[in-house]
């Protein structure tokens, strides 16, 4: 049996007139991020953590920002292309833990919600997905509301 790990990071700055989008879903707030997609920060680090467990590069070398067929589109999208990218090279998800770092908006209530979203796109048991989120005691950019971040981890195998 191959199993191998894999780390995603991400980052996207708050902006006016978007809706925020993390893990697939639309949470209430009065800032969105700023991205060429739709800046889903945890999507992003998710599809990162999968291409790198696979050794296939990140989300740019796939989806580049430059790449108009990409503009605005919504993320889970994104998530459910690298899944299907899985499928076709073997891969298995085992487990999937990742971490939303903000200040605000307080995301407890939407985690649920969230991990449910991201197991359906990748094809696994929601027990197989979970998502945390933190702040950073008001300390560094994202104390200061200057954006969001998202790590995260996950874990593959190919019999």
């Amino acid at each position: 049996m191959n199993i191998r790990v894999g780390q995603g990071f991400d980052v996207h700055r708050w902006i006016e007139g978007r809706p925020l989008m993390l893990g697939g879903i639309e949470v209430p707030h009065n800032q969105g991020l700023l991205g060429h997609s739709d800046a889903d920060v945890l999507l992003h680090a998710i599809c990162d953590a999968l291409l790198g467990a696979m050794g296939r590069g990140d989300i740019g070398r796939h989806f580049p920002d430059n790449d108009p067929h990409y503009a605005g589109i919504a993320s889970i999208k994104l998530v459910k292309h690298v899944y299907g990218y899985m499928q076709e090279q073997g891969w298995q998800l085992i487990n999937l833990d990742a971490t939303v770092i903000c200040q605000q908006p307080k995301l407890a209530p939407h985690i649920p919600r969230m991990e449910t979203v991201i197991a359906a796109a990748l094809g696994c048991d929601v027990e197989q997905v979970n998502v945390k989120a933190t702040t950073t005691e008001k300390l560094g950019f994202t104390g200061r509301n200057e954006g969001v971040a998202a790590q995260c981890v996950v874990l593959l195998q190919r019999p």
